[in-house]
């Protein structure tokens, strides 16, 4: 099925506006072509496109700026941005400021089709209302920041740009992606959740990609990987930066053509999969320590979003133990229903370093070994009954050392003392350099250099 309305084509190369416009001619589609962004915009205002083929590098404009314009003009727009691999940034800024999807030359006919059909297919114009900041699937808590969280879900959901999902460990990064997926256009389609770090890495290019029996030891039937059965959907990658160098290339591989190929298979088969993915670690710092491929960074770290750790949320924390234990307590038989005064302003001011995780622990335990209606102080854990004598709240440099003892600082120098608390510091915030130079009160590219001088010192001893 072709579109009523021609897709607009804007290159500067002659030779590859002739290949693309072959290939899309190729596969049914009317198209318009155009050389410069000033032609760009006049076939963009005579012939009104559902759809922007769009070179960033134009000889008379920048890229971004002409993509701005259109959108102003005309916000349903569906603009797919071709870039060149050393731009990825740039073409991710386009992704954040309105774009649908882009290519990265050179790329296969069928990366750059399927490009147009997901456009074409799946993309639908953001409303001019505000989006709806109210909590999402199963998500408890009406916060500022968690405010924020379903803003941006909103925002993202009915575009293909792939989210990146970022925060500590028990923040709910999978109930955001499970949310991103249920309000997107794919909703009816599978929703495959994979995590990087509790396969091991041997294992892990099955898992994801599949294969075919007797491709090795082990393998007695044919397995279909999670990129092919979150086909038509959406496949969560979970704890990212787990992964082996070697299938980070095989992941920019799938991610560039949109085609995966099982252990043992000589044939690629195309999938159509929407990207989420998630850690809890710094992604930019694993990718200055060269764990992470700076080229798949920029490829996946489109749209970010950040899951506020439960200490920064205020009175949600309130609301989600209220939630859960009516929840547990009908599992368990239960009559509990609500936290008394004193539990509920306890629950407030712990660090909760376990985030929503440790909360349900916690619960459970209260749950499980207790009888009643109301949730008492006397009925928490022990090591939490003398919460309200805690040091001060997790985001400041006091808290964020709490297993450094003054005396073991005691004959040190103080270029030692200053190693010993940036790095205690960075530990504690789950490796997170900007994080740690915030509770630092210093710039992260701070921290970077003196970490760089420490490295070299090791190395040259």
């Amino acid at each position: 099925m072709t579109d009523a309305v021609p897709l607009l084509l804007i290159e500067d190369t002659p030779s590859l506006q002739m290949v693309y416009e072959a290939i899309l001619r190729g596969a049914g589609h009317t198209v318009c072509c155009a050389s410069t962004a000033e032609e760009g915009l006049r076939a963009f205002l005579e012939n009104d496109p559902n759809i922007v083929l769009l070179d960033l590098g134009l000889p008379d404009r920048d890229g971004l700026d002409l993509m701005a314009e259109m959108l102003k003009l005309r916000p349903e727009t569906a603009v797919i941005i071709i870039t060149a691999n050393g731009s990825i940034n740039k073409a991710v800024e386009a992704m954040r400021a309105g774009a649908f999807d882009f290519v990265v030359k050179p790329f296969l006919d069928q990366r750059f089709l399927g490009a147009v059909d997901n456009a074409r297919l799946n993309h639908r114009p953001a409303t001019a209302a505000a989006p709806d900041p109210t909590p999402l699937g199963d998500f408890v808590g009406s916060s500022t920041a968690m405010a924020a969280v379903y803003a941006k879900i909103h925002s993202v959901a009915r575009s293909m740009a792939t989210v990146f999902i970022t925060g500590e460990s028990g923040t709910g990064k999978e109930l955001c992606a499970q949310a991103v997926h249920d309000n997107s256009n794919r909703a009816r389609g599978p929703f495959i959740a994979l995590n990087c770090g509790a396969i091991p890495p041997d294992l892990l290019e099955s898992e994801v990609f599949g294969h075919l029996r007797g491709s090795f030891t082990g393998a007695i039937a044919d397995k279909l990987g999670a990129a092919a059965a979150a086909d038509g959907g959406t496949l969560f990658l979970d704890e990212i930066c787990e992964m082996d160098l070697g299938l980070q290339t095989k992941l920019l591989r799938f991610l560039q053509t949109s085609t995966v190929q099982p252990v043992g298979a000589t044939r690629p088969r195309k999938v159509n999969v929407r990207i989420v993915c998630a850690t809890n670690r710094d992604p930019m710092e694993e990718v200055r320590r060269g764990r992470f491929r700076e080229d798949l960074y920029y490829r996946l770290h489109v749209v970010p979003i950040h899951m506020p750790p439960l200490r920064d949320r205020g009175q949600d924390v309130v609301a989600i133990a209220t939630a859960a234990l009516r929840r547990l307590s009908e599992e368990e038989g239960r009559r509990f229903r609500a936290l008394d005064d004193e539990v509920s302003a306890l629950f407030c001011r712990l660090p909760w370093p376990g985030n929503v995780r440790q909360l349900l622990n916690v619960l459970r335990n209260v749950v499980v070994l207790n009888e009643g209606e109301i949730v008492s102080r006397a009925m928490l854990p022990s090591d939490l009954q003398h919460g309200l004598d805690l040091p001060p709240a997790a985001n400041t440099p006091e808290a964020a050392l709490p297993a450094l003892a003054v005396e073991s600082l005691l004959g040190r120098t103080l270029a030692e003392i200053e190693q010993i608390v940036i790095e205690t510091t960075i530990a504690a915030e789950d490796g997170s350099v900007p994080r740690a130079a915030k509770v630092l009160g210093v710039s992260p590219s701070t921290l970077y250099r003196k970490r760089e001088g420490w490295m070299r010192n090791d190395a040259a001893e």
